[in-house]
């Protein structure tokens, strides 16, 4: 089952913001309204989303700023600025900081109905197996790149087999059969069974992912994000 494009609507105006939210909200949508740039940054520390509506001025600073934040963090999430500063100057800007799209106030909510499902059909047809994102990790399996808030981490590639099994899976328990199985294809009768619990530590370590990589007592590991 698909999951629910997660949208966040970025912008200080309420009526604004109540219009966007009733203008893009849909059966396999989750809309998410910020007013400022500090609940937005707590907002995507409880994980990533599918596309942000973003202003450019807002109450507590420059959205052009964050724009450049959330690019490193999550530079695979489709931005669309929103701004009442129609000069090519600031619309150049913004796409060269990395937004995919923007629209000037004031603007039929139609037209950005259509720009929005326009990223989402990207994203969609861009994304491939090969590649997992989720908050601040990005793993590039084909690419054999690997980067946690914009930093590349070096993966040997036993660790590159364990980490595509659990984000392939993610959700899901793997047990520790399963995964010794499939990680050490060549012998996996002689591998010491310890040698599982090695590359998970190692693994957690280099990406800072102890709430990621979850232990399942008595099956194996988890790709999850573990709450409280």
């Amino acid at each position: 089952m698909a999951d629910k494009h997660k949208i966040l609507i970025v912008e200080d105006d309420i009526s604004l913001n109540q219009g966007l939210c009733r203008a893009l909200k849909s059966e396999n949508r989750q809309i998410i309204s910020c007013m400022n740039l500090k609940s937005t940054r707590e907002q995507l520390l409880c994980g990533s989303v599918s596309l942000v509506l973003l202003d450019i001025n807002l109450p507590d600073g420059n959205g052009l700023d964050f724009l450049c934040e959330l690019k490193v963090t999550d530079p695979l999430c489709p931005v669309i600025l929103l701004t009442a500063n129609d000069t090519d100057m600031d619309i150049v800007t913004g796409l060269e900081l990395g937004a995919d799209d923007y629209i000037t106030k004031p603007f039929s909510l139609s037209v950005l109905r259509a720009r929005v499902n326009t990223q989402l059909r990207k994203q969609a047809t861009s994304v491939h197996t090969a590649l997992f994102q989720m908050d601040g990790f990005v793993f590039d399996f084909d690419q054999m790149q690997f980067r946690v808030n914009g930093t590349a981490i070096e993966l040997s590639k036993t660790e590159q087999k364990l980490l595509r099994l659990l984000v392939e899976n993610h959700g899901k328990p793997m047990s520790r059969s399963v995964l010794i199985d499939r990680i050490w294809t060549d012998g996996a009768e002689y591998v010491d069974e310890n040698a599982l619990s090695v590359t998970v530590k190692r693994l957690r370590d280099k990406l800072g992912a102890h709430d990621y990589i979850q232990t399942v007592y008595g099956i194996g590991y988890i790709w999850g994000k573990k709450h409280g």
